[in-house]
């Protein structure tokens, strides 16, 4: 029996479960996630008629719920939501605030990575097509939050908040999953080597 299998990560721990434990882990774990959407938020390409731009925040998002696993992922969105809402310009293009038609797709970011989160804990996320599939639910999620916020907040219809908010992001979301389904699964084969 090698005594690589027997220490391998099992089903039930995400990456962030790797470290040690501690309190000050998990805050530092939680606020680096937040600062670390807030700074992927400010890759930002606005979209021809559209109010939502392009950026790497959703990435960042589903990454932190499966690294981090349900709570701290959904704790490290809220607290980029409340400290965004509270005046720091972090959300995309430096704006901050609740009322930004694109302020839904904070609020499915949050629930995202928490869905993420809970299945990378059921291991969703150490396969290249689990991996896949995780990240296509996690963007249906946001989507699924933001657009309608979207339509609400603009006046728009949802066909049109489809349109604006859903139809143009469809190819730069499948680039960040094909991303994901190499980092993540290589993440783990890694620490499953070094184990």
């Amino acid at each position: 029996m090698s005594t690589a299998s027997a220490a391998a990560p099992r089903t039930g721990s995400v990456l962030a479960d790797l470290l040690p434990a501690s309190r000050t882990k998990d805050i530092a774990l939680v606020v680096g996630g937040a600062a670390l959407t807030g700074i992927a938020a400010q890759i930002a390409v606005p979209v021809p008629g559209s109010p939502v731009p392009v950026t790497g925040q959703t990435f960042a998002a589903l990454l932190i719920g499966a690294g981090l696993g349900a709570g701290r992922g959904f704790l490290s969105l809220a607290l980029y939501a409340l400290v965004g809402m509270a005046g720091m310009p972090w959300f995309a293009n430096g704006t901050s605030g609740a009322g930004g038609a694109s302020f839904g797709y904070v609020l499915g970011m949050m629930l995202a990575s928490t869905v993420v989160g809970a299945l990378a804990r059921r291991g969703a996320d150490r396969s290249v097509l689990r991996t896949a599939g995780t990240m296509v639910l996690g963007s249906a999620i946001i989507y699924a939050v933001g657009v309608p916020y979207l339509a609400a907040s603009t006046g728009m219809s949802l066909t049109a908040a489809v349109a604006a908010g859903l139809t143009p992001f469809l190819l730069g979301d499948a680039l960040k999953a094909a991303l994901a389904m190499g980092l993540l699964p290589a993440a783990w084969k890694l620490v499953g080597r070094r184990g």
